[in-house]
């Protein structure tokens, strides 16, 4: 799996996540109004309707979890497989990385 194939699936995932949770979000505050004035059928069925879309909620969470662990594992791979194949340029990145950090905190304070 490459990673832009990797990255697609994961923002599309990210977005399904994203408009789920605004329908979870507003079938909740429907479920809020219908409650507020009555117990009856109406809000039998918006109870139902907003279990349903946590419930899918839920499932696109899960997705987008094993999505970022997908991900998380072609990033380390990748950058196992650069290190292996360029140590010394691995070294003198960390440490170029390090003088860096170094001199931000330095000039924080």
């Amino acid at each position: 799996m490459s990673t832009r194939s990797v990255n697609s699936t994961f923002d599309v995932s990210k977005e399904k996540l994203a408009q789920d949770l605004r329908t979870v979000v507003a079938d909740a505050e429907d479920l809020l109004r219908a409650t507020a004035d009555q117990a009856g059928e109406k809000a039998a069925s918006l109870r139902e309707r907003a279990q349903a879309n946590l419930a899918q909620a839920k499932a696109r969470l899960v997705e987008v979890e094993h999505a970022v662990v997908e991900r998380t594992k072609v990033a380390a791979q990748a950058t196992d497989d650069y290190v292996h194949e360029n140590p010394w340029q691995s070294v003198g990145i960390a440490a170029a990385v390090g003088v860096l950090v170094g001199m931000l905190i330095g000039r924080g304070r």
